[in-house]
């Protein structure tokens, strides 16, 4: 079982930064990590991954460049920080976790999730 909270969400102007972070309970070196957002209206969209050794990790289209995911094993937290904030990535961000060595794009795939934080992008 893995608990997940994520934190760091608020409203940024465009062009700025945050970092949210996810923190988590239970065996977290075990799990892959993902990012996805849903914004209103939208589906859940995938964001980005990052193995369960923090060795490799891929993003959407949409946020490659901008967009950085690292993970903490000693402090069971995995980050996002997302530099460049425009307004259409305004969303409810989520973080997820995979028991696999380093998980996918599809959001059916996931074990754990938290129960998100708000990112509004001003413009």
């Amino acid at each position: 079982q893995v608990q997940l909270v994520e934190s760091g969400g608020g409203l940024v102007q465009a062009g700025g930064s945050l970092r949210l972070s996810c923190a988590a309970s239970g065996s977290f070196s075990s799990y892959a990590m993902g990012w996805f957002r849903q914004g209103p209206g939208n589906e859940r969209e995938f964001v980005g991954a990052i193995s369960r050794s923090g060795t490799r990790t891929y993003y959407a289209d949409s946020v490659k460049g901008r967009f950085t995911i690292s993970r903490d094993n000693a402090k069971n937290t995995v980050y996002l920080q997302m530099n460049s904030l425009k307004s259409e990535d305004t969303a409810v961000y989520y973080c997820a976790a995979e028991y696999t060595v380093i998980s996918g794009r599809n959001p059916g795939a996931y074990d754990y999730w938290g129960q998100g934080t708000q990112v509004t992008v001003s413009s």
